[in-house]
Parts: structure tokens; sequence; C-alpha cells
């Protein structure tokens, strides 16, 4: 699946909010060796490197077009290719610090539990993940792909992510390795300009699988059937925009003491 930095960056105030959210949780002064797990094009590594220096920081991520607009955007700062599914530092670090990617890796808690043997004792795993599955936004996915020619490669679970586990499992699965480990939701409310403005938006996230799924002789039938649907799921507040409701979970893990 490629990934369009142009497209995601349409709403960058909007996408950086919740990594400086994050970022305001994380009770590190200072740090030697961070990382920006699933950097993007490098809007939450700017957020590590304004605490702890470019020299500090180094960003990940699996697609070069992210890591080129990242590189871009922060040439003093290391970005490399990494798969996150199999990826560990070399030596014990700070941070590893997660915005809106762990979601796309499967099985992440195990993943998540992983990281934590690579932290420094009071090194600090921060991540957040939507959790937006149940929204009308990701529902009316699910109906367009059931709705068109293109409906076959819809059938079963072929193309929508699994949903986040409870709050217990990361508390459970992280909590022996932690000091502590703090885990809640936050719902944020977007007011986007009309229908056309939520698809433009997660156009560049959780609908990108299923476009690519239809194919891109039916992108165009398929995003005017979604539209239509998100323009009944979204009815006009008294402005005439569009609430966009957009549920996020965050953790963050305190690493205990090897």
């Amino acid at each position: 699946m490629a990934w369009s930095s142009q497209q995601y960056l349409k709403f960058e105030d909007e996408r950086t909010r919740p990594a400086r959210d994050l970022m305001a949780q994380v009770p590190l002064a200072t740090a030697s060796r961070a990382f920006d797990l699933g950097c993007g094009p490098g809007n939450s590594t700017d957020l590590l490197v304004e605490r702890f220096g470019a020299a500090n920081v180094t960003g990940l991520d699996s697609d070069e077009n992210m890591l080129a607009a990242a590189r871009n955007r922060l040439p003093a700062v290391t970005f490399d290719k990494a798969d996150l599914l199999n990826w560990v530092p070399d030596a014990p670090v700070d941070l590893l610090y997660a915005n809106a990617v762990f979601q796309w890796v499967p099985d992440h808690v195990s993943v998540l539990v992983k990281l934590m043997d690579h932290l420094k004792p009071g090194g600090v795993l921060a991540v957040q993940m939507p959790d937006n599955l149940s929204e009308p936004s990701h529902l009316m996915m699910e109906e367009t792909g059931l709705a068109g020619p293109w409906r076959k490669a819809f059938e079963g679970e072929k193309v929508r992510r699994k949903r986040l586990p409870p709050p217990s499992t990361y508390l459970d699965r992280l909590g022996p390795k932690s000091l502590r480990v703090d885990v809640w939701h936050t719902v944020y409310y977007h007011p986007m300009a009309d229908a056309a403005a939520i698809v433009e938006w997660v156009e560049a996230t959780g609908l990108r699988p299923y476009l690519d799924a239809a194919g891109a002789e039916n992108r165009e039938a398929f995003l005017a059937d979604y539209e239509a649907r998100i323009d009944k799921a979204y009815p006009p507040t008294a402005d005439g925009r569009r609430l966009l409701a957009f549920p996020r979970l965050f953790l963050v893990a305190v690493k205990g003491q090897d």
C-alpha cells in the first residue's frame, strides 16, 4: 500500500494535535536517543526535535514517499527505512514514540511488549493510535465496499484493519515491564468544510486500503459512492460544516529496572 505525504499533510494541524498531546505526557526532560516510529512526513518528528535536539532523534518509516518528505523537512535528522514488525534498536534508548502507526502493525501489542526490552531503565514508550472503526467514516467504507462491482474484494475480513484491544490489555501486557502505564482515550471533534473534506481526510489514511482493493478502474465510482454515504452520515451543523468525531487511544509506559 503506497502512501502520499502530500495528501497526509493537507490536514497537518489536525493530525499533529494528538502528537502534541502525546508528547506532553512524556516524562523526560532530556533524551540522548529518541526514535519517532512511523514518522510519516516528519510533522511528529518536529516535536521530538523541539524537546531533545536533532542530533538525538531518529525517524523511522516503511514508506519511501514519507521518508523523502521527512528528510526534506528536517535535513539535520537521520531518517531510516524500517519495518516496525521486526525492528529493534541496536542499543537501549530513552524514548520510543509512535504517533498513529501501530494500528497497522499485526499483533502490535506483542511488538510493544518486545520494544519495552529495548528501553533504558526509566525510558518511555509513548503510543497514540486511532480507535475509530466504529465511526461512520469507517463504517461507510464497509458499506461502499459491498455496494459496487468491486464487492468481491471486500468479502470477509480482507481489507479492514483489526480493532484495537481494550485498554486493559495494554495494562496487563506492559505492566510487568513498567514502573507505570497510563492508558486513555481522547475524542477529537474536527469541523470539516463539507462531506468532500471528510473524504479527503480519510483518503490519506484509512481509505487507502479500500481504494487499493477496489482497483484504479473503480476509484472514482468508489469515491462517489462513499462521499454520498458520508454526506448523509454527517449532517450539516448550524454553520454548514460537518463535525468529524475522531477517537484516539493513548498509552505511555515507563520502563522499570531490568
